[in-house]
């Protein structure tokens, strides 16, 4: 089980970890205009929210140009937030220089995580998640400023796989974005590369049903251990590279009423439902609506973004971003392609 759990943490850094500290240590890395609580003088943003299709409260924050005028009709921009994180890491800063851009945007908490509804907290429910993003294609379109017809989304890290479940069965999604992809389906059944065995996979299995039990007879919810609370000279480099985010002033958030040991790690016991979730079946048939999958060249995500482009159907295109890892994807404003995301959605939303 100690291999296991070992594999669970580099393969779900982004989604897991142990206790943070009051107050997050100083970023050590902050290079590449890390900004991931940037602010704009140019953008109006307020706190928003809405029901999805299971009667559940969804979070959101909504972007608009300032200055906007009271007769526009604008395109808008769904922003869903990396497994396990919440809006205001790293959705926020892409909804937030989308909104720059002209466009209005919506960055939201998936049901279970940050400030939307969902119980038990940190629950994975990927047809859950997926229709969190065309519940926020509701609400847009009730808006008087947005354009029903010209909505579009991008999915961070593993909501790069809800957005690609959602707009397979939801036409309104009319161009989608995904940015250091993770299919959340494969990566637990399989392991970065491939990694994982099959006994490997039966024992994550049986330890989550264990759990399972164990919470239904009034035993205490367990969470999956991940991305470390320390460093030292054994810490795998994709561990550093999510405590660089998580774990520090650069990314660390905890939501109000939320307990800060417990973000961003999902409850075990709910986990083994990624295992059924195979986002990238059938994904051919979004076209000919446009995807645009990002990632970095050094990203250890990267197998993720290059399968979904394979099996994609036009009009698909693949941006492997120099020297970009997944988490510098998050936030480093240097690295990120805002220009492609802006010529994307302006020319696929017009």
């Amino acid at each position: 089980m100690k291999e296991l759990a070992l594999g669970l943490a580099l393969l779900l850094g982004s989604v897991s970890g142990f206790a943070l500290s009051a107050s997050p240590v100083q970023a050590q890395d902050m290079s590449n205009g890390a900004a991931n609580f940037y602010k704009s003088g140019n953008v109006d943003v307020k706190s928003v929210t809405f029901q999805n299709q299971y009667n559940m409260k969804v979070a959101g924050h909504l972007f608009t140009p300032k200055g906007m005028k009271a007769d526009a009709k604008m395109a808008a921009i769904i922003v869903g937030h990396p497994m396990g994180a919440v809006k205001e890491q790293s959705a926020d800063l892409y909804a937030t220089k989308m909104a720059e851009q002209g466009f209005a945007t919506l960055s939201i908490d998936l049901s279970f995580w940050g400030e939307s509804e969902g119980k038990p907290g940190h629950m994975v429910a990927p047809e859950i998640y997926a229709d969190d993003f065309s519940a926020a294609v509701d609400f847009l379109s009730t808006q008087s400023f947005v354009d029903a017809e010209r909505i579009g989304v991008i999915g961070i890290c593993g909501s790069g796989s809800f957005v690609i479940s959602a707009a397979k069965i939801d036409p309104r999604l009319k161009a989608v974005a995904t940015v250091s992809m993770y299919d959340m389906g494969s990566a637990v059944r399989n392991g970065l590369n491939k990694s994982f065995t099959l006994d490997q996979r039966k024992a994550l299995i049986k330890k989550a049903t264990e759990q399972r039990f164990a919470e239904f007879t009034g035993g205490k919810a367990e969470y999956v251990p991940g991305t470390v609370n320390e460093l030292n000279e054994k810490t795998d480099p994709i561990q550093r590279e999510f405590f660089d985010f998580y774990r520090t002033s650069r990314g660390a958030f905890t939501p109000k009423g939320e307990q800060a040991e417990l973000t961003t790690k999902p409850l075990l016991s709910s986990l083994v439902k990624f295992m059924n979730f195979y986002p990238f079946n059938d994904i051919e048939t979004i076209s000919p609506r446009p995807m645009l999958f990002i990632t970095g060249d050094k990203a250890h995500s990267r197998e993720f973004s290059e399968d979904a482009y394979k099996k994609a159907g036009q009009p698909k295109e693949l941006i492997v971003v120099p020297n970009a890892g997944h988490v510098d994807l998050y936030d480093r404003v240097n690295l990120i392609p805002f220009d492609k995301l802006t010529e994307f959605f302006r020319g696929n939303l017009s």
